[in-house]
C-alpha cells in the first residue's frame, strides 16, 4: 500500500486540483507504475484519464464534489482487483 501525501490546500479550497493529487501518486513509490494507465476519480467525477485531464471533465463538477463533507478519491493503477481504504 502506498500513502499519498495530497496538499490540504486542495481540499479547503474546495479544489479539485488534479496535478498535485497525481503527482502525489507519482512520489507514493509505486514500483512499475505506469502513469498512462492511471484513472483518477472524485465521487463519480473521472477527472484524469489517459495521463492528463479527463476529455468529458468539467470544472465545476469536481468543485462541487470537492464542496462536500465526505468525498471518495478513487486512483486506480490499472494494476488488478486490490483495494485499500484509508
Amino acid at each position: 500500500m502506498a500513502i499519498l501525501l495530497i496538499p490540504q490546500t486542495a481540499f479547503f479550497a474546495c479544489d479539485p486540483n488534479w496535478g498535485s493529487i497525481l503527482a502525489a501518486v507519482g512520489r507514493a513509490g509505486v514500483a512499475g507504475l505506469n502513469l498512462a494507465r492511471v484513472t483518477l476519480h472524485l465521487d463519480e467525477v473521472c477527472i484524469v484519464r489517459d495521463v492528463g485531464r479527463a476529455a468529458d471533465y468539467e470544472e465545476k463538477r469536481g468543485q462541487d464534489v470537492m464542496r462536500k463533507n465526505e468525498i471518495t478519491i478513487n486512483v486506480d493503477l490499472a494494476r488488478g482487483p486490490h483495494t485499500t481504504t484509508v
